[in-house]
């Protein structure tokens, strides 16, 4: 199976790392600028029970030649234009898109340009950043991979990626309904979100002042009342363990987009946020905390652009 890993960043770049180690034909489409940097120092990725550097194979835009098998599409939301762009001459009639994105918008956008059947759902499950070096540092043990076709029905091709990710130590279990793992991934991601974003501090840093864990459960409660009046109800166990990582003592935990917030990066707002809110007001379910921190997060948007 021949794969493309578009971008070599925290998420893509440790998924392309662990196949690349397995053995699979694995190529980097990157930036010229990360291409050098990757160039002078390799591929690095540390964590829990691991180390890697890898050479690994890349290519930039501008010389990408052939179709692949699996375009592995880890980008932010804010580089999604740009990615689909330079991945195009690499969709063949065989392609299978395997988008790594949080939210759901991508889906619409990824199947206009490609066509239905070339897009899959997925979900990932990983905990990494990048180092000042551009290293990849995972911070905790979940690696997983979910996917399947958008319409549930079992098919060889996704059969033959999970086999692919599995022999790379990536975990794949098989889910029945690929868009509802989808929807219940964001209703995590976007609680994290708008908790540490609207209060200003990791998940341990929140609970740990008075209120603080009673905010975030009224965060995930509206989230979840989105997600069920779509037509994906969050399982008990899965708000469960949404709760217990909210009420966590000490708690270092925040997502990518509040470290962008702290950066003076832009960030996924719309992606994450603006569109969930979009989809509560369609479905007549009040979301006042979600609205508050998009609202929030788009103003910082406005600064960083008047900044840029």
């Amino acid at each position: 199976m021949r794969i493309l890993t578009v971008g070599a960043g925290a998420a893509g770049g440790y998924f392309g790392a662990r196949l690349a180690q397995a053995g699979r034909d694995v190529t980097f489409l990157v930036r010229p600028r990360r291409a050098e940097a990757l160039r002078a120092r390799g591929l690095r990725v540390s964590g829990p029970g691991e180390e890697i550097v890898l050479d690994p194979r890349l290519v930039t835009a501008d010389a990408l030649e052939g179709t692949y098998d699996l375009v592995l599409l880890s980008v932010k939301s804010t580089s999604l234009e740009a990615a689909v762009r330079d991945l195009a001459p690499a969709v063949g009639p065989g392609t299978a898109i395997l988008p790594l994105l949080n939210g759901m918008a991508h889906l619409d956008h990824l199947a206009d340009r490609f066509g239905d059947g070339a897009v899959l759902g997925g979900v990932a499950k990983v905990v990494t950043t990048l180092n000042e070096h551009g290293d990849i540092l995972r911070m905790a043990p979940p690696t997983v991979v979910l996917t399947g076709e958008r319409d549930g029905r079992p098919s060889a091709r996704v059969d033959a990626v999970r086999a692919v990710l599995a022999g790379a130590g990536i975990d794949t279990p098989e889910v029945p309904d690929i868009i509802g793992a989808m929807w219940h991934k964001w209703v995590f991601i976007t609680t994290l979100v708008a908790v540490t974003c609207l209060a200003r501090g990791a998940v341990g840093e929140v609970n740990a002042v008075p209120g603080g864990t009673e905010f975030g459960l009224a965060v995930l409660a509206e989230a979840a009342a989105v997600s069920a009046a779509a037509g994906y109800p969050v399982p008990e166990s899965e708000l469960g363990f949404t709760a217990r990582t909210l009420a966590t003592p000490d708690s270092p935990l925040t997502p990518s987009l509040y470290r962008d917030l702290l950066a003076g990066h832009p960030t996924e707002v719309e992606h994450v946020l603006g569109d969930l809110s979009a989809r509560a007001r369609a479905l007549a379910v009040p979301t006042p905390l979600l609205d508050l921190a998009a609202v929030q997060l788009r103003v910082h948007e406005r600064r960083v652009a008047v900044v840029g």
